[in-house]
């Protein structure tokens, strides 16, 4: 039994993580203006009023201000976070005392509670879901199917989980309409570019605190997120090589200026690897055997399965914490390979992810999709949508106006001119 002393120690440390996370949501909130226009239009429509809302998002400060705004849209929420590290403990407190959200999260969950948490989220038998890697709305269309019923549609986050609901759809095994916030314009070209691009080192400087300037880092894959991870190492000083399986992005790559060779290859001169595929096995045992002794490798896909930390371990004759995000693997042979934030999303384990700039507009596309699933769930067909145009150039406009820029508007003439085929001069 704790003494009155220890109990008024607990308290405190409680109340200043609560302090630290309404903070927390009040910058973040501060500098997302577009989702705060959404956000007060929605509270005056009340287009989600009498809702239940599931979400698996990453918990942190810019996801809370989406919960928020789809509270006082009428939503009922329960969140999750779809990813056992990147729960931002303070943000969790703070939305469960302040704002009334149910809030199933710690920084460190094990599997068994990852899985546990989404569950909670689906108990409440929610009308929409938010998902980022699809974990919910598998869980929905695998273990808990007697709730398909209730569910009105659905919004996914992340190029991850796109692929596996249209892998559904194309089975169909798919019950409900989703709309992919991830192709989104306002979405991928930002978040997944600069978002990721930015996110990803401010992950690697607080678990490395190590120089990016002069270093060989290769960057697997150059899709959105590799593109921007490969511009910002570049932009630090890095000499980039990219790993791609696409011939297409590969030319790409090349024609950005960057080396472009097989990971095989890759391995034996990196000083880094930091894999953003999508896919599994990108780093495997063969690409081990001859790694550069000292490589940091670093995984910014969504799921911890881009790094084979299995044959990493296996072999290994000894691990050890270097620092808090990093884990050394001594191998048998003598060298040594560091991993950064246990093969997770780096910018999101071992750094507080993506730029509130950045998650304002893929926020907002969230608010809005939600809305539009809401409206039309009876005529739409289960399977994956883009969001609507109109809705991702309001969110461009929006966004200019924030940011206090004016552009060309097309003359009557010129619209004629560009819809017309008779007129070439």
């Amino acid at each position: 039994m704790r003494t009155p002393v220890e109990r008024s120690k607990i308290k405190v440390k409680i109340m200043d993580e609560l302090e630290k996370g309404v903070k927390r949501l009040a910058w973040a909130e501060s500098h997302m203006p577009v989702l705060s226009e959404i956000r007060e239009r929605l509270r005056k429509e009340q287009p989600l009023k009498g809702l239940r809302v599931g979400m698996a998002l990453h918990v942190e400060a810019k996801t809370g201000v989406l919960a928020i705004a789809l509270t006082e849209a009428g939503a009922r929420v329960r969140l999750a976070s779809c990813n056992p590290l990147s729960t931002d403990d303070s943000v969790a407190l703070a939305l469960r005392k302040d704002h009334d959200i149910d809030v199933y999260a710690k920084k460190g969950d094990s599997e068994k509670e990852y899985y546990n948490n989404l569950n909670k989220v689906l108990d409440m038998g929610p009308d929409l879901v938010i998902d980022d890697g699809a974990d919910l709305i598998t869980i929905l269309h695998t273990k808990r199917t007697n709730l398909l019923k209730n569910i009105r549609g659905g919004c996914e986050e992340t190029t991850t989980g796109v692929k596996r609901l249209k892998a559904m759809a194309a089975e169909g095994k798919l019950r409900f309409p989703v709309i992919s916030v991830n192709d989104a314009k306002m979405k991928f070209l930002f978040d997944n570019r600069y978002g990721t691009g930015q996110s990803v080192f401010d992950g690697w400087m607080n678990a490395t605190n190590l120089l990016i300037s002069g270093k060989r880092m290769v960057v697997a894959g150059y899709g959105w997120c590799g593109k921007g991870i490969a511009m910002r190492a570049k932009g630090f000083g890095a000499n980039v090589i990219v790993t791609e399986v696409d011939p297409i992005k590969a030319v790409e790559a090349r024609l950005d200026g960057f080396e472009v060779m097989p990971m095989v290859d890759a391995v034996k001169i990196a000083d880094a690897v930091i894999t953003a595929t999508g896919c599994k096995s990108v780093v495997t045992e063969e690409h081990l055997k001859t790694i550069k002794d000292g490589c940091i490798l670093g995984n910014a896909g969504h799921f911890d399965n881009e790094i084979d930390k299995n044959a990493l371990s296996a072999m290994s004759e000894i691990r050890t914490n270097a620092r808090e995000y990093v884990e050394e693997f001594k191998l048998k042979d003598g060298r040594k390979i560091f991993l950064l934030a246990d093969g997770r999303l780096m910018n999101l384990a071992a750094g507080q992810g993506h730029p509130a700039e950045i998650m304002d507009t893929s926020f907002a596309a969230q608010a809005l999709a939600s809305s539009y699933i809401v409206k039309n769930w009876e005529k739409l067909e289960c399977k994956v949508y883009d969001l609507p145009e109109d809705l991702d150039i309001q969110i461009a406009k929006t966004k200019l106006k924030a940011l206090n820029i004016s552009i060309d508007e097309l003359s009557d003439e010129q619209k004629r001119y560009m819809s017309g085929w008779e007129e070439g001069t």
